[in-house]
């Protein structure tokens, strides 16, 4: 443990806490602990941004070059083959197309810090604007001396230049500094002589402050290194109060489209349960009429899908015939060929004596004759013939239940057919509600169909009201027994704004959100309170006003932004 003499130890002391109170003020430059600067200072490019009622404009300074990116206000789209004129410092610069709505063009003017005034005019699609923004170029940030580099007593130069900045006088800084330092080694040298145990101490401590400062000074220089580079690239962030910075070229990958919010009065909806049902015109059952056993037709049965007509045969129903139906058949058919053959002997008898006989007597032993020739077929056919099941409509075999060999019931559905380009939506309504014939259907997959009102029925059904609606719009890939939501529209009006389903999003709390195009590269989320509009849009009724920028496309890539 050594001590310093009471004569030297006041001015070493004051000297090594000056020189530690400069190095620590060097290392900590540009930190003033008070607010943290925006945080799209360090990330982003010189930029500045106008817009008029038809087009947005974001000019961003690239070194010594312009990049002018250019969409409509209203949808955020690109616009190109513009005429741009820069009415800038250096003169006029008239921008070429370097992509679709961007534009580039040299402006040495852009590399020089301060503030640019521009005039830009545009013109395109039979508009002419005229915009007007200010380009704020922030002054380059000093160069750095390398890691490591000293000049006397281990002093850093841009320690240096800045406790010159810091004093205000560069010579007298320099002066104070290295007299300081002189001051610093006289000490240590008189104290080494007087007492030399404390001497190797003391060497250390002083030597130990120059290298803290050239240290300290050293490890600056790469942060400083890293934001300048930053500050070339244009970086998407979140803010702390949830709003968003998007440089229009991010903007451009995401594809973010928006629309203008308007307050209007809409037909409101409402979503019901419902199923696709078939075309009670265009579809058929085949039943059986009688009981008996199954039959294939030629061919065979006809596989699910295959397209009928109406007339086609399907199957066969072969009706069993008991033993005493059967012993009733036999005598029934003795007793007519009993009967034929005695009408048959009186016919010939008569046509013998035609000539001398009245001709209607031998007519009318023909027609006996005949009746029962029929009655006689028709009676051998009932033990062979069975009876055949028909398609009652044009369509597709929906369904089948046939088996060859299966007993039949009496009005058993053996086969279903369907027209799959004539189908209906029967949905359920629980409250007494009127619609005005418009409707649409929605799936789990989000394919959505065109509906037309057809009628409600007045039947209870489970405490529900069928109400049935004709499909209007292609019916391809859809069948019989789907399931879905039929948005119908009511009578009643219900004033709101109208956006885009996927325009609203699920925020963090839970609460409907959507996207508000403030500015050119801004966007702010807002809590909405919606309700059902129809298939593809939802009716905002609180949260947002008239007259905003709501983001319709790309907002879910919107809300991934951190």
């Amino acid at each position: 443990m050594w001590i310093l003499p009471g004569k030297f130890a006041i001015p070493l002391l004051f000297a090594a806490a000056l020189l530690s109170g400069l190095a620590s003020a060097h290392a900590h430059e540009g930190h003033d602990h008070g607010a943290p600067p925006p945080p799209t200072s360090s990330t982003i490019a010189p930029r500045a941004d106008a817009s008029s009622p038809d087009l947005e404009l974001v000019v961003i300074a690239r070194g010594d070059k312009l990049e002018v990116y250019l969409d409509t206000f209203r949808g955020n789209e690109p616009v190109e083959g513009a005429e741009i004129e820069i009415d800038a410092p250096g003169g006029v610069l008239k921008p070429t197309s370097a992509g679709p709505g961007v534009y580039s063009v040299a402006a040495p003017f852009a590399a020089r810090p301060g503030n640019h005034d521009l005039a830009v005019t545009i013109s395109t699609k039979g508009i002419v604007d005229v915009l007007t923004a200010t380009l704020k170029v922030p002054p380059s940030p000093q160069p750095q001396a390398a890691a490591g580099t000293r000049q006397w007593w281990g002093i850093d130069p841009a320690f240096a230049q800045e406790l010159s900045q810091r004093v205000g006088q560069p010579g007298t800084s320099l002066l104070l500094l290295v007299g300081l330092g002189f001051l610093a080694g006289v000490g240590a040298t008189i104290l080494a002589l007087r007492r030399r145990r404390s001497a190797a101490g003391l060497i250390l401590l002083m030597a130990l402050v120059p290298l803290f400062v050239t240290t300290e000074a050293s490890a600056d220089v790469a942060p400083r290194a890293v934001a300048a580079d930053i500050a070339t690239r244009d970086v998407s962030q979140r803010f702390p109060d949830g709003a968003l910075f998007v440089p229009k070229p991010t903007q451009r990958i995401l594809g973010l489209r928006t629309t203008f919010t308007e307050q209007r009065a809409h037909r409101r909806s409402i979503e019901l349960p419902g199923r696709v049902i078939p075309d009670p015109n265009a579809s058929g059952l085949v039943q059986a009429a009688v009981g008996g056993r199954l039959l294939p037709p030629p061919g065979g049965f006809k596989p699910l899908g295959t397209a009928v007509k109406a007339g086609n045969v399907l199957a066969y129903v072969h009706p069993p015939i008991s033993a005493a139906d059967l012993t009733t058949q036999q005598q029934q058919a003795r007793e007519l060929d009993q009967q034929i053959s005695v009408v048959s002997r009186k016919v010939e008898r008569l046509r013998a004596i035609e000539k001398i006989i009245a001709r209607g007597q031998l007519e009318d032993a023909e027609l006996e004759l005949k009746g029962l020739q029929e009655r006689r077929a028709n009676l051998a056919r009932a033990n062979k013939e069975p009876e055949p099941l028909l398609a009652p409509v044009d369509g597709v075999i929906a369904a089948s239940n046939a088996v060859a060999g299966q007993m039949a019931e009496p009005n058993s559905i053996i086969f279903q057919i369907v027209d799959p380009a004539r189908l209906w939506v029967e949905a359920l309504s629980f409250e007494p509600q009127s619609t005005n014939g418009a409707a649409q259907g929605l799936f789990a997959g989000g394919k959505s169909i065109e509906l037309a009102y057809v009628g409600t029925g007045l039947a209870d059904r489970n405490q529900s009201v069928p109400v049935h609606f004709s499909i209007r719009s292609d019916t391809d890939g859809l069948r019989a027994g789907q399931f879905l939501t039929v948005l119908a529209t009511t009578t009643s009006d219900r004033k709101g704004i109208a956006v885009p389903r996927e325009a609203v999003l699920r925020g963090t709390n839970g609460q409907s959100i959507v996207f508000e195009h403030s500015n050119a590269e801004r966007f702010v989320p807002r809590e909405v309170r919606i309700e059902p509009l129809d298939a593809e849009r939802v009716l905002i009724v609180a949260g947002i006003d008239a007259g905003k920028r709501v983001v319709t496309q790309g907002a879910e890539l919107l809300n991934q932004i951190r």
